[in-house]
């Protein structure tokens, strides 16, 4: 199997924080982390994504070297990790440089140095080592708290800066780099600073929402962002225009500014840039950016990347989005075109279709979690910890007409009968609990622990797994079960259960990472010996020609298996998904759609290319 498409996770992003995004010059490729994640997404083609996932902790921050070729991260554990930008990110090198976060890092011009940033026990909250040996290159005192920022001039002699928590903007000279002087000009949390591309001057923004411009060289100031035009909240990130003459802001009260900086450091409002379709909540602040070659790029809290042309301010963005938490389940649909829904827990659905990627995200009313997903043609159910069903009609990527129902109970599972669109059954602990038309008709307690749910397209017939590992075969009679046979197989609690599109057969997964494929006649095994996982199994799909089931686990893979052929025949995708497979379906007969903890979305490709 080959992968042929990702859809990318979003940047992780923290209310009150600015995040940094960076890239290369040369590729117009960015670099942006989520969770272990670092995600390569190349500017011109968002489908063109390449994610590092090495990392043992979550990762905040990556650059690019000087030449391209290798990329610096850090982490929470205050961990460098060296690697290769291309091929198999090959492992250069690891060091530990702080004792806490690691908030910025920058790599100096001849690409010998690199200098990091962020939270840390003591004194010790940057450092500054060789990229090849580790060996420190200077002392950092002077910061009393957390080191949000950090910038090493790109033009010799070589100056770093700092700035913080402490409302600090410091200044080193070296090498070796030794404290010169502190500037206390912001009254708030310092949060990002950047040299101009030529050295010779370098700002800082702050959350008091002030921009100050300093010399190069000696840290005198030169100038201000003019206050007339200036941000109303504060600004957490800044990036240079290529040429130095112009830089751009990204601030929490939604808007991005341009600003055209005089030689003599000054700063007056070229332009504010607004982002389309906003909706005025706090998702839409803005809290990173970047100015790359032609590319100006925002972020936004919720995880909107706005991609504008700098060369044309005044043409609208292309944006797009997706999730920036675990998508726990998807749904593939059939429509005018062929679609993908996915949920994340945060009560996040996304809209997307083959070879194009993200097509919107579906707005809900009450946007509450997401524990169990469901959905067909028009229709969405989710249900939440609040103990709620919610049916949500969308037409055209609008939610309209929300209902939620309280069943009195947390869900575990959920199944709709898309023949019988007004039956939806939910378990619960104990039991089942039929709705009808929104409204709870009968609530039916089955004497054993319920894991897993599936009922046929037309509501007749129901297959409930339970905590023992069996698989209970119900008729639907009216708003009651019959009890029809108990299949036993699985040694472990069963965790999904599906009815292949043509209802001769079911499957089944458990949580000791076994499978079974059953013949709905009969209620023989068809096929067995699907033991191929090593943790359990989350997620369970068939092929619209019902010849292949697909199992996640999440031991982080993928694994399709024929029916008619032994289990042992399989196509295994191994590391599928970072932390686990969550989500599965088939968006045709050759390719399948997989989700995960690492908040991706895959295509893969069951036939050679």
């Amino acid at each position: 199997m080959e992968l042929s498409e990702t859809y990318a996770c979003v940047p992780s992003t923290e209310r009150g924080r600015g995040i940094l995004i960076s890239g290369d010059s040369k590729s117009d490729t960015i670099l942006y982390t989520n969770g272990r994640s670092v995600v390569t997404l190349d500017l011109n083609n968002p489908l063109k994504v390449s994610i590092y996932g090495e990392h043992a902790y979550p990762a905040t921050v990556a650059r690019y070297s000087p030449n391209g070729e290798w990329i610096a991260s850090g982490d929470v554990s205050g961990t460098v990790r060296i690697w290769g930008a291309y091929n198999d990110h090959v492992l250069k090198k690891e060091f530990k440089v702080l004792a806490g976060r690691i908030d910025d890092l920058q790599w100096s011009a001849d690409g010998m140095r690199i200098v990091a940033s962020g939270d840390g026990k003591g004194k010790s909250l940057v450092r500054a080592f060789m990229w090849d040996s580790g060996s420190n290159v200077g002392e950092f005192d002077g910061h009393s708290r957390r080191v949000l920022s950090c910038a090493i001039k790109p033009t010799r002699p070589f100056r770093i800066v700092t700035c913080g928590e402490d409302f600090l903007v410091n200044f080193y000279e070296g090498p070796p780099f030794k404290f010169k002087l502190s500037s206390r000009e912001h009254s708030n949390f310092v949060n990002c600073v950047r040299f101009a591309p030529d050295g010779s001057k370098f700002i800082t923004v702050s959350s008091d929402k002030k921009g100050i411009i300093y010399d190069g060289k000696t840290c005198e100031i030169l100038g201000e962002l003019s206050s007339d035009d200036g941000h109303k909240g504060s600004i957490y990130a800044v990036s240079w225009s290529p040429d130095g003459q112009q830089v751009l802001t990204v601030s929490a009260d939604k808007s991005a500014k341009v600003w055209d900086i005089s030689d003599n450091g000054s700063g007056t409002l070229k332009t504010t840039l607004n982002c389309p379709g906003s909706s005025g909540g706090v998702d839409d602040m803005l809290v990173g950016c970047l100015w790359q070659n032609d590319h100006i790029v925002t972020v936004s809290l919720g995880g909107t990347i706005s991609i504008f042309s700098a060369s044309e301010l005044d043409k609208s963005p292309f944006q797009f989005s997706g999730h920036m938490k675990n998508v726990s389940s998807l749904a593939v649909l059939k429509g005018a075109a062929d679609y993908i829904l996915s949920g994340s827990y945060d009560g996040l659905i996304c809209k997307w279709m083959l070879g194009r990627g993200f097509c919107g995200k579906l707005h809900r009313t009450q946007n509450s979690q997401i524990k169990c997903f469901a959905a067909h043609e028009e229709e969405i159910v989710t249900s939440g910890y609040d103990n709620k069903i919610s049916r949500i009609s969308y037409k055209d990527d609008q939610c309209t007409n929300e209902e939620s129902v309280d069943i009195g109970n947390q869900p575990k599972d959920l199944s709709l009968a898309p023949l019988s669109p007004d039956l939806l059954l939910v378990t619960f602990e104990s039991g089942v609990v039929f709705l009808r038309d929104g409204k709870v008709v009968s609530t039916i307690d089955l004497g054993f622990t319920v894991t897993a749910l599936a009922v046929t397209p037309d509501g007749t017939e129901a297959i409930i797994g339970g905590q023992d590992g069996k698989l209970h075969l119900y008729s639907v009679n009216g708003d009651s079960l019959t009890e029809e046979a108990v299949l036993e197989k699985h040694r472990g609690a069963i965790s999904v259960i599906r009815y292949s599109p043509d209802l001769s057969m079911f499957a089944s997964g458990d949580l000791n990472r076994e499978a079974v494929v059953w013949d709905r006649v009969s209620r023989e095994m068809k096929l067995k010996n699907m033991l191929y996982h090593s943790a359990r199994i989350n997620c369970l799909a068939w092929s619209p020609n019902s010849t292949m089931v697909a199992t996640g686990s999440l031991d982080t893979c993928v694994i399709v298996y024929e029916v008619d052929k032994p289990a042992a025949s399989r196509m295994t995708i191994k590391g599928a998904h970072l932390g686990g497979v969550y989500g599965l379906g088939f968006a045709d007969d050759s390719h399948v759609v997989s989700s995960g903890e690492d908040a991706c979305i895959r295509v893969w490709s069951l036939t050679p290319q």
